[in-house]
């Protein structure tokens, strides 16, 4: 059964009432379908066909690096790991009708660190099939491995037919919404290899014909360089998908996480992300409303040596609510209960759920500020009893 309970807090900002009538800063694009969540919220500030199934091109290749990332933090792989290139792997995604490519060589040995450089910075379709390839034998099998983990994360209207979005004739498919999910996943996760892999400017592998000299190639991502605190993801690109990108920038403590698809040019990819971030940042505001270690509720506990235990943050929460205006906030805390012993103190037991005029429903962690163990036989008795007659 699912207890819902009203908070304790009166979180109207005084002073700085929205009025009803007032809605949300309104965004406008040609894209044809786009989306965007304020992870330090959880509100999903804009939202058009997310849930629409559509081929991602390159920006499947954000599901292939998520699965290497989860298998390193599981000491499952290393990123010092030498692959070799096969030569058959080598034919088919080299020269011109291949894509976008890390120039790899034939029998060539490349670190997994090296290959994961190739596919986030360059896009390397050469380089996700080698990685799938030293991971799990074959890129099928490595395929199979990106769909278990994507059905574990939640992205219900995602498929993956190769490990790097080439056309495949409908098998790939995501939607914007899990693309986001994704984003958020791989910065959530695993916030160390993001850093390192997903901002670099450029990336330098193989050799030119005949000179023989360095091939450096720049990463295509529209806000590096143009948004401040802009650090990922992907962009993607075929006739079939048009251009797209996923992108995330953190400014002042806030991160978005945005996607954009279907545009029809490549500039035109560049103004409509730069502005959408623009607008995410620019058009909206992050209000504190419960600073860390504020007490927000109580909540009933079953079979614990204590009846109930404390709900507090776990940092300080916070809205989304558009800039220069408050909000009239209505705020429950929800938890499927009663919460059943034993936790330890910093457990996620149950969320702060805030709504309000024309905002979007934005939910915020609320933690346990102790430990409840197990109560022993006589414990529960006393606890039975004291239900009974109302203490």
């Amino acid at each position: 059964m699912k207890r819902t309970k009203t908070a304790l807090l009166s979180l109207t900002f005084v002073g700085l009432a929205l009025p009803a009538e007032a809605a949300a800063p309104p965004f406008d694009t040609p894209a044809p379908v786009a989306f965007m969540k304020d992870l330090s919220s959880g509100a999903v500030l804009y939202a058009k066909d997310a849930d629409r199934r559509m081929p991602p091109a390159s920006m499947a290749k954000m599901m292939t690096v998520y699965v290497a990332f989860d298998l390193i933090k599981k000491g499952e792989l290393s990123l010092d790991k030498m692959i070799t290139v096969q030569p058959e792997t080598w034919r088919k995604w080299h020269g011109p009708a291949a894509g976008s490519t890390m120039f790899l060589s034939a029998g060539e040995q490349v670190s997994v660190a090296n290959l994961l450089f190739g596919i986030v910075t360059l896009s390397g379709n050469d380089a996700c099939v080698v990685l799938a390839e030293g991971i799990s034998g074959t890129e099928p099998a490595f395929v199979a491995l990106m769909n278990r983990r994507a059905k574990e994360m939640g992205l219900t209207n995602s498929n993956f037919g190769t490990s790097n979005g080439w056309p495949d004739g409908g098998v790939t498919y995501v939607s914007a919404r899990d693309l986001a999910t994704l984003a958020e996943k791989t910065i959530e996760e695993h916030p160390k290899l993001y850093k390192t892999f997903y901002s670099r400017l450029n990336f330098t592998w193989g050799k030119t014909l005949g000179s023989g000299a360095d091939i450096t190639q720049a990463n295509r991502d529209p806000l590096l360089g143009r948004v401040a605190g802009a650090d990922g993801l992907k962009t993607g690109h075929t006739e079939e998908a048009g251009y797209g990108f996923t992108g995330s920038a953190e400014q002042n403590g806030r991160r978005l996480v945005m996607v954009l698809s279907g545009l029809t040019g490549f500039n035109q990819r560049i103004d409509q992300s730069v502005s959408f971030m623009n607008w995410g940042f620019g058009a909206w505001q992050s209000k504190v409303i419960a600073a860390k270690g504020r007490k927000v509720q109580v909540a009933e506990v079953q079979g614990g040596d204590a009846r109930e235990v404390a709900l507090i943050a776990p940092k300080n929460l916070a809205v989304t609510i558009p800039a220069g205006l408050g909000a009239d906030l209505k705020t429950k805390v929800v938890y499927k209960g009663p919460i059943k012993a034993p936790f330890k103190a910093g457990a996620h037991i149950a969320d702060l759920v805030v709504t309000g005029p024309d905002l979007p429903r934005q939910t915020l962690p609320l933690v346990a500020a102790s430990d409840v163990g197990e109560a022993g036989f006589f414990g529960r008795m006393g606890n039975n009893i004291k239900g009974l007659v109302g203490l």
